[in-house]
């Protein structure tokens, strides 16, 4: 960038319906708080509305007059992503932003609702159900945003390993997980700016990570929490790579952003490069497929969601 982009950079979203997983605290609470003073009408997706209601005072507090609404989302669980999307669908004729906040990180071994491994099946497939149900309110909407957010994580594991989505062959290791889960996010995010492309929308599809930023989420145990606390940066900075994504006019589909301090750590919004296997067609092309095939949800190839 230019200079050092800030919230207060962002252009007015008056009129326009935003959608942030994971809104009741961390990230997804500053992005909602943020996207609601610039006018917009916000929707707050989260696990338990009624255990979300401060989040929600928290967003009104800082944006008076937005519109909020709070409903509840449970990416571990697809029937839960199906009647959210239903929902919206009746509630809504258009989304402009779509921010993909929500993450499983650093979580002990586990199975959603539907049996997939935590990290994989919320970050991934959560996110990629998700998306397709609500594509056809997002393409209704000129030039809407869908954000997904990775990490600096995709980096420290060797690839994505689709036949081993469960951990039956090889041990399993929370940052490894979560790691092959954010690289997976990148992998359906660039391609699903490659389908968005080739179907003529112009719906921008982009990815945002930030850093490392304390979010209070309490995983990983003592020790790392002890070095987030001293070294990781506010949420408030951590959420401007992903506010940027959604909002800069000079985004483009495909991009990636993070923050501009060394390793991607700290600092203001950047356009940011990946590992090579992040821009594997044929990877992505395999990830996209399976998806499709355990979520029950195919788009942008042909045939509408279902």
């Amino acid at each position: 960038m230019a200079r050092k982009w800030t919230a207060a950079d962002m252009p007015s979203l008056q009129g326009k319906i935003a959608v942030v997983t994971g809104a009741n605290r961390g990230l997804g609470l500053q992005i909602s708080e943020a996207v609601a003073k610039a006018g917009a009408h916000v929707v707050m997706a989260v696990r338990d509305p009624v255990g979300s209601a401060a989040a929600v005072d928290a967003v009104r507090l800082q944006a008076p007059d937005a519109e909020v609404d709070v409903m509840p989302l449970d990416l571990a669980d697809l029937h839960s992503i199906r009647d959210f999307a239903f929902q919206m669908d009746k509630r809504f004729e258009r989304i402009d932003i779509l921010v993909n906040n929500a993450s499983a990180i650093l979580v002990p071994q586990g199975k959603t609702k539907d049996g997939f491994e935590t990290h994989f099946g919320v970050n991934q497939l959560g996110t990629f159900a998700l998306t397709g149900l609500l594509l056809e309110r997002l393409r209704a909407a000129p030039g809407a945003r869908i954000v997904n957010t990775s990490s600096t994580a995709h980096r420290l594991v060797k690839g994505l390993d689709l036949d081993d989505l469960q951990f039956t062959l090889t041990p399993y290791k929370p940052m490894e997980a979560y790691g092959r889960s954010k690289l997976a996010i990148l992998l359906f995010t660039f391609e699903l700016d490659r389908r968005l492309k080739a179907a003529g929308a112009d719906t921008l599809a982009v990815a945002a990570h930030p850093g490392y930023s304390n979010t209070k989420n309490g995983n990983g145990g003592w020790f790392m929490t002890l070095l987030t606390d001293i070294f990781a940066q506010p949420a408030s900075m951590g959420a401007l790579p992903t506010l940027f994504a959604a909002t800069a006019p000079e985004v483009a589909g495909g991009d990636y952003y993070g923050p501009d301090g060394m390793g991607e750590m700290r600092g203001y919004p950047t356009k940011v490069g990946t590992k090579p296997t992040a821009r594997d067609h044929a990877m992505a092309v395999r990830l996209w497929a399976l998806s499709e095939a355990l979520t029950g949800v195919g788009y942008l190839d042909g045939h509408p969601p279902k």
